[in-house]
């Protein structure tokens, strides 16, 4: 019984080494291309660099937020979830008000600027996203984390098409329409993490503690 136990906390060690260091990996990742992004969103007068890159800025403070939950039982991950959830929220709310204030001031962004950032950063959270690939399903941490991730990936391409339209028709409204776009997927992806984080605090801690258990059982 003793190797057992054992044998199940050097499981669950490992697992938690695992997640740190990938998380430490996409963090560093996303701090850098939220200045990237930032400088150039000025630069180019883009709302949707802009908003892509306090996307990034938020999924480093998430990530690191979840290296902090990465040792602790389901509820405190389901708290941070739930915060994390609240960060994707006012992201897409930052993001309607930025739609909102280009609108009154319009301004032609630089697609060339665009472009070219918006397929580094597509670059950048690509590695994030494989890094990711085989935690997306652990624990509700590293899933809500996943999310974050592949809406990274939609918003790159985003970007990218945008910066083709403002090139094509010489206007900054597709620059406008995928700022628009952006914060709706912000505020779906804020109700999944939010909803599953809530349904998780709902749930009685036995309960929680035993899906945890056969999560792990099953590796």
């Amino acid at each position: 019984m003793a190797d057992c136990c054992e044998d199940k906390a050097c499981a669950i060690e490992a697992l938690q080494a695992r997640q740190g260091t990938t998380l430490k990996l996409v963090l560093a990742i996303n701090a850098v291309m939220f200045v990237v992004e930032l400088a150039a969103g000025l630069f180019a007068g883009s709302t949707a660099l802009l908003s892509d890159s306090l996307d990034n800025l938020g999924d480093a403070l998430t990530y690191g937020l979840s290296l902090y939950a990465v040792a602790r039982g389901a509820r405190a991950k389901a708290k941070v979830a739930l915060f994390k959830g609240g960060l994707i929220l006012a992201a897409g709310l930052f993001v309607l008000g930025q739609v909102a204030y280009r609108i009154a001031h319009p301004t032609l962004p630089l697609f060339e600027t665009m472009g070219a950032i918006s397929l580094l950063a597509l670059l950048a959270n690509g590695a994030c996203l494989a890094l990711l690939w085989k935690h997306r399903a652990e624990d509700i941490n590293m899933s809500s984390v996943w999310e974050c991730s592949r809406n990274d990936i939609a918003s790159n391409v985003s970007v990218f098409i945008a910066a083709g339209a403002v090139w094509f028709t010489g206007s900054g409204w597709p620059d406008l329409l995928v700022g628009l776009l952006l914060a709706l997927l912000f505020l779906r992806s804020a109700a999944r993490v939010l909803q599953s984080a809530v349904a998780e605090l709902r749930r009685p801690a036995a309960a929680a503690a035993k899906v945890e258990f056969v999560k792990l059982q099953r590796r």
